[in-house]
């Protein structure tokens, strides 16, 4: 923890020493008073919280302190506060915390486990060679109920949809419900950023705001304002999920956190992954399946095309006839002679292929007996 101290040397034999003195007392009349700087930092001015809850306050900075350290002052006197977190060196006991968007230009302070002592903060911009700008807010920590206070400091809004903020509050007489750095909706109806505002008091106490035509640009810090107490909201806006959900109703109250509320179809989501492994087996199966038949598919073609067989042993075919002899009337009589007519064919044994004959080995005889 770092207390600032403020330190001035004293020029006694300077010519210029009166005006001097005069420029220093100047700057430490403003320094002390926190008007040095105080326009750099856009933040609350005031947030109601209950003891041992937890609250978050945004602080809006100009562009040229971007990539500047940004940390939270605890105190109500500037020059005597003491920084508590930095972004750039974290808080060993959990209590604060910090976080910078660039993008938005915003870095928001978290303050846990409050207490009354828990009173007095300055949002503070680092600045080498110069003085901070800083920005003062108050905490108002109570143990009952928070005079102005939402559910939940965070809610999720659809694209193209609309989201309802419901605020919590014990006043009487106009609200507001505002943006960050931006302007306000004070009456009914207005518009932020070309999104539609509507408001309206939908019970005693109860100051309901709806946003309508939501688009990604909306996220942002808001807060829900009477007079010069304020309770930041943080909208995010986002696509819509696979569930399919009609409206989102944000519903405001207590430790200072927005909780939605879904009127919603459910439709069960499908994950494609659960069949990864099925499909990858089926596959597997097909192509093992497919390869079997194919090779029994080609040695069936190749049996039917090349069929052998064996022979054993050597066959002989003979073919005899007996013919008489024939007269000169052209007639055959036994009694004159015999003759006997044989054919043979010796196949050896050899592998014969079905449908050639060139590799057949045929011998012929013929016989002829005359008596």
């Amino acid at each position: 923890m770092h207390i600032r101290m403020k330190k001035r040397k004293w020029h006694s034999h300077c010519f210029f020493c009166s005006f001097i003195d005069m420029a220093v007392y100047a700057r430490i009349i403003y320094m002390l008073t926190g008007l040095t700087g105080v326009h750099s930092i856009t933040t609350v001015s005031k947030v109601s919280v209950k003891t041992g809850k937890s609250i978050s306050i945004p602080c809006l900075y100009e562009s040229q302190y971007k990539y500047h350290v940004k940390y939270l002052c605890e105190g109500y006197y500037w020059n005597s506060c003491s920084d508590v977190v930095k972004t750039n060196t974290a808080d060993p006991s959990g209590k604060y915390s910090i976080s910078d968007d660039k993008k938005q230009q915003i870095f928001t302070v978290t303050i846990n486990q409050l207490a009354y002592e828990n009173t007095d903060y300055w949002c503070v911009v680092e600045i080498n060679n110069g003085a901070d700008y800083r920005k003062y807010f108050k905490l108002s920590v109570t143990s009952g109920t928070p005079s102005l206070h939402v559910n939940h400091q965070r809610i999720t809004g659809y694209i193209g949809e609309s989201t309802t903020i419901r605020c919590h509050h014990s006043y009487s007489g106009e609200m507001k419900w505002c943006r960050l750095g931006r302007n306000c909706v004070t009456g009914s109806s207005g518009s932020i950023d070309g999104t539609t505002v509507t408001t309206y008091m939908s019970e005693p106490n109860v100051f309901t705001v709806t946003m309508s035509g939501l688009q990604s640009e909306d996220s942002g810090w808001y807060w829900c304002a009477k007079e010069d107490i304020q309770i930041p909201v943080y909208l995010t806006v986002t696509e819509k999920p696979i569930t399919t959900t009609a409206s989102t109703v944000a519903h405001v109250t207590g430790n200072g956190t927005i909780h939605t509320f879904e009127d919603k179809q459910e439709r069960v989501p499908f994950d494609l992954k659960i069949l990864i492994i099925p499909l990858s087996l089926l596959v597997v199966v097909v192509i093992v399946a497919f390869l079997i038949w194919f090779i029994m598919r080609q040695k069936l073609r190749k049996a039917e095309s090349t069929p052998t067989a064996k022979i054993d042993e050597e066959v002989t075919y003979a073919s005899v006839r007996n013919v008489g002899r024939k007269t000169a009337e052209g007639s055959f009589t036994e009694g004159d002679g015999e003759i006997t007519y044989s054919s043979v064919v010796t196949i050896k044994n050899q592998s014969i292929k079905m449908g050639e004959e060139k590799g057949t080995e045929v011998t012929y005889s013929t016989l002829a007996t005359l008596h």
